[in-house]
């Protein structure tokens, strides 16, 4: 073991909020932490919902000071959820994939004690993924802020309206979009919804930011990576439309016309373990289906 690693003794266990599926799974973790004379502790919203509660729970936004590792039930938008509020107690995590991509969440169940195993012993190593901070400011005052862990969406709900979003870069006028929305990605974020609006796969551990306008009225405008010390700076232009903000596809914010949004690199980072079984490009084959006939 590297000897800047924390030592493992605390294990906090999430799952998907809600489901049912997930409680047995949990249940079969928390009996296994046991056995290797380790504590686990359930997230409060997770134990809600399990049938028979293995172990004690404390709130998602404190929990993260109590554990050493965190493990993760469910799929990328349980993992995304959970990382955002980790992220800040730099605990790593390693996901148990329940859900259908799991790009982020890649240990099967059928595997799960296998590599929990491998990870418990101290083998494993982490992938340090970055995270973005955005602050929607209206008038002077800061109204919200938030990060995010795969991207930060304006987007609007009117059909057949376009947005205008004027794009700043560390102060400098880069252009005015006039598009459905813009996405700010990271790299991790690549194979969401940045790549649907036509952006590349970005390895994960680089240091990069990403915009991509979402069905731009000029087709010239096309997506661009920046580095990750840029600023970008996005005041929305169109009045009287319903257009959101959203980090992650689950934290959002009403937009009115002539709000701020700032989205910069989060000075905290997330530690993702990775499996030693399976590259990144091995997942983006198996997910992709890259090579099929």
């Amino acid at each position: 073991m590297s000897p800047k690693r924390k030592p493992i003794r605390t294990i906090g266990l999430f799952g998907k909020y809600g489901s049912k599926d997930v409680g047995n799974v949990i249940e079969r973790i928390c009996a296994f932490v046991r056995k290797r004379d380790l504590r686990a502790l359930l997230e409060d919203a997770t134990a809600e919902f399990m049938e028979k509660k293995c172990a004690d729970s404390r709130p998602l936004a404190s929990i993260g000071q109590d554990i050493d590792l965190a493990i993760v039930v469910g799929g990328d938008g349980t993992m995304l959820h959970v990382a955002r509020s980790l992220a800040r107690f730099d605990v790593p995590l390693i996901g148990v994939n329940l859900g259908h991509l799991g790009f982020l969440t890649d240990i099967p169940t059928e595997r799960m004690y296998e590599e929990l195993t491998r990870i418990l012993d101290g083998d494993f190593e982490t992938e340090e993924r970055i995270l973005l901070e955005a602050e929607v400011v209206r008038d002077g005052k800061v109204l919200h802020a938030a990060n995010a862990f795969n991207d930060v969406v304006i987007n609007k709900s009117a059909l057949a309206r376009m947005i205008a979003i004027e794009t700043l870069l560390n102060g400098d006028y880069l252009t005015t979009y006039k598009s459905d929305g813009l996405i700010v990605c990271t790299p991790t974020g690549s194979t969401g919804y940045f790549l649907s609006a036509g952006g590349p796969v970005i390895y994960p551990d680089l240091a990069l930011i990403s915009l991509a306008p979402i069905c731009p009225h000029t087709l010239s405008q096309r997506p661009i990576i920046l580095n990750d010390a840029s600023v970008i700076t996005l005041v929305l232009k169109t009045p009287e439309e319903d257009v959101r903000l959203t980090m992650d596809g689950q934290v959002g914010e009403r937009l009115h016309a002539g709000d701020v949004v700032e989205v910069r690199k989060s000075a905290a980072a997330l530690q993702l373990i990775t499996s030693p079984f399976r590259t990144y490009f091995e997942v983006l084959r198996e997910k992709f289906r890259w090579g099929e006939r």
